[in-house]
């Protein structure tokens, strides 16, 4: 029983993991990073580097 359950939850996540690889055309791009100093940027602020824009 036990078996079964380990089994149907690898299962489970295998597919989840397949679903969150997939990439979606023309689905924006969430992860921008700063030109000058390569750190990722959240939101529409500048960067705290104070060089990007």
């Amino acid at each position: 029983m036990i078996l079964k359950i380990v089994t149907l939850f690898l299962v489970g996540m295998g597919v989840l993991a397949m679903f969150g690889k997939l990439k979606v055309p023309g689905a924006k791009r969430l992860s921008r990073k700063c030109p000058s100093c390569g750190r990722h940027r959240i939101g529409k602020g500048p960067c705290p580097c104070g060089s990007g824009k």
